[in-house]
């Protein structure tokens, strides 16, 4: 099997390739050995978080004023693959949430203050970061959120259920999304601040999900819960505006991990292939078998390809929807179909409970959901490709 990930890219130079290097052998000393048993116990320790942190991985898209690498957006493309590439989805998205989507907002928007009291310390591993956004009722559609926060002196009094919060088990901070508009809501009635976990009134429920277990998905309830005004990222009310063009990012982050993904589902499914004896040959030795690799290898090189356009597409403009929108779909449909596939290839081992195969299917599909369902994407690339593209 072809090296997908090292194959050629006309955004990838040798520094890059070096990176790649290094980041393959951070992963397969300090990350591969103990991840089946974080995702077994639903949370990635702490020791873990630091160890990214010491190899300059959590901070590689953020600047160096708060200990971030500053580097071009490249290099995270790669970091990102290679994440996806380890086969752990728990541990994928956990790191990809942290270092490309909770942190971004502090990034893009966060006071000065606010970036050196939990940005920094997020770049650090001292501090792990959570998203809040989805609710019970409400995900991509943001015009359905009903989490409020209203003003009493210096403090905003937040009430909010949150659900399905990657990182929620043991993030330290909440980039939270609440009401402080008047219904109906609108783009000027959202409004992002972080609330620490340690604050009274902020309860942390597991969630069960059979997917991302290492990520430590968990439901978040908010009663009554006092947030310093200081807390709120940017304006007050520019939090819609904030999630969209910081959505691009976790998008394209999400495509490009699910691509290394997919790389890897196939390679650990063509050794399996490889090895399993079949009339008087291999699996990977049958026509059938063989050409159903070939269309899959096609496939995830094609969204490979995608996603470094959408990644150049992104850093010369972070608001590249399109690109980025695409990018996701594709990328996610082709990571889900790969692992369905590759479990048909498996026999009967693909459905045997705890065969890797069997969460690598989980993970995949429920990557489809994350950052906007596919059916999203799809909506999104109809409205806006056709003034988006040359």
């Amino acid at each position: 099997m072809t090296d997908l990930l090292s194959g050629p890219s006309p955004h990838l130079t040798p520094e890059h390739e070096e990176f790649r290097a290094s980041v393959r052998t951070f992963f397969r000393k300090e990350v591969v050995p103990y991840a089946a048993e974080w995702e077994r116990r639903r949370a990635m320790p702490r020791s873990a978080w630091h160890a990214f942190a010491a190899e300059g991985l959590l901070g590689l898209n953020h600047p160096t004023s708060v200990g971030g690498a500053g580097l071009d957006f490249f290099h995270s493309v790669v970091f990102l693959e290679e994440l996806g590439r380890t086969g752990f989805g728990g541990v994928r998205f956990a790191v990809a949430l942290h270092a490309y989507m909770g942190t971004s907002y502090l990034a893009t928007n966060g006071s000065p203050e606010l970036r050196q009291r939990y940005l920094r310390p997020a770049v650090a591993g001292d501090l792990i970061a959570a998203l809040a956004i989805t609710e019970p009722q409400a995900g991509s559609d943001l015009g359905r959120l009903e989490a409020t926060a209203v003003e009493d002196g210096d403090h905003l009094v937040v009430d909010a259920e949150k659900r399905f919060i990657v990182n929620g088990a043991f993030a330290d901070f909440f980039v939270t999304a609440v009401r402080t508009g008047q219904r109906p809501l609108n783009q000027g009635s959202l409004t992002l601040l972080i609330v620490d976990r340690a604050t009274e009134g902020v309860h942390v429920l597991p969630n069960d999900s059979i997917a991302w277990r290492a990520s430590g998905m968990a439901d978040i309830s908010m009663r009554g819960v006092r947030v310093p005004k200081e807390n709120v990222i940017g304006r007050r009310n520019s939090g819609f505006v904030q999630i969209m063009r910081n959505m691009q990012l976790e998008r394209l982050a999400a495509g490009i991990s699910a691509v290394g993904d997919a790389a890897n589902c196939l390679d650990s499914t063509w050794k399996y292939l490889k090895n399993r004896g079949m009339f008087a040959s291999t699996l990977s030795a049958k026509q059938a078998v063989r050409h159903k690799m070939a269309d899959l290898l096609t496939e995830v090189e094609a969204a490979r390809q995608l996603a470094h356009h959408a990644a150049w597409s992104y850093a010369r403009d972070p608001l590249s929807i399109t690109a980025c929108s695409m990018a996701k779909l594709k990328a996610t449909e082709v990571a889900r179909t790969v692992a369905e596939e590759c479990r048909h290839l498996h026999g009967s081992e693909g459905f045997r409970e705890g065969a890797p195969i069997v969460q690598t299917v989980h993970d995949a599909q429920a990557a489809t959901v994350a950052a906007g369902a596919s059916e999203v994407m799809r909506d999104i690339v109809v409205q806006s490709g056709y003034e988006e593209l040359p």
